[in-house]
């Protein structure tokens, strides 16, 4: 190398790492023209195949920036807090994806159609409004349902054993209640006087 003259080292130097071009607001390494010194000492030394140039000055490999050459230089850059890892490889935070971290990625998806979106830099899944949940898996019933009952899709309640009706309200008795009696809850009858029974089959004798 010292056989070469500056002029040659400076093409060398231009040809394998071309020219210092910084995009980032981090401190950058020097760009052509300079004055190359054979002997220059760097302290720390220049990285990622940066060469001394002058003393304490290092001319940068392309996609590398920085005093020392040590900051590496993503374009266009990490989106979404990301972390420029080599040139043009950035490391996403949770929630997004793709090479700079411009893809919005909610975890596990979003199901029953809702929408994966940034809020306040943290993934979310939006939901329609008859979903809810964190994957917009829970369905909403706004009529509710009562009695144990669950709500399996947007307002359909699945009801448990002696319910029925659209909010799982209604008693179902398998044998009819009589003169008149109410179904009040399973195998259940309400009677009216003067009835009474488990059917309300019966009748009380007036004196």
């Amino acid at each position: 190398i010292s056989g070469l003259g500056s002029a040659a080292l400076l093409a060398c130097l231009i040809a394998l790492f071309g020219l210092c071009t910084a995009r980032s607001d981090a401190p950058r390494g020097v760009a052509v023209p300079f004055v190359f010194d054979p002997n220059a000492k760097c302290d720390p030394p220049c990285k990622h195949a940066g060469i001394c140039i002058r003393n304490n000055t290092c001319f940068c490999a392309r996609g590398y920036e920085g005093e020392t050459c040590q900051y590496a230089n993503c374009y266009p850059k990490c989106k979404n807090g990301g972390e420029c890892l080599r040139p043009g490889k950035c490391r996403c935070p949770p929630g997004f994806g793709g090479r700079y971290c411009h893809k919005v990625t909610c975890d596990g998806g979003c199901w029953n159609g809702g929408e994966c979106i940034a809020v306040n830099g943290v993934a979310k899944c939006i939901c329609p409004s008859s979903w809810s949940g964190s994957k917009c898996q829970e369905a909403i019933c706004p009529q509710g349902c009562r009695n144990g009952g669950s709500c399996v899709a947007p307002g359909i309640c699945s009801c448990p054993e002696g319910w029925l009706g659209g909010a799982c309200h209604t008693a179902v008795c398998s044998h009819p209640c009589l003169n008149g009696g109410k179904c009040i809850s399973p195998q259940k009858c309400r009677c009216r006087p003067p009835y009474f029974g488990p059917r309300c089959e019966e009748r009380r004798k007036s004196h």
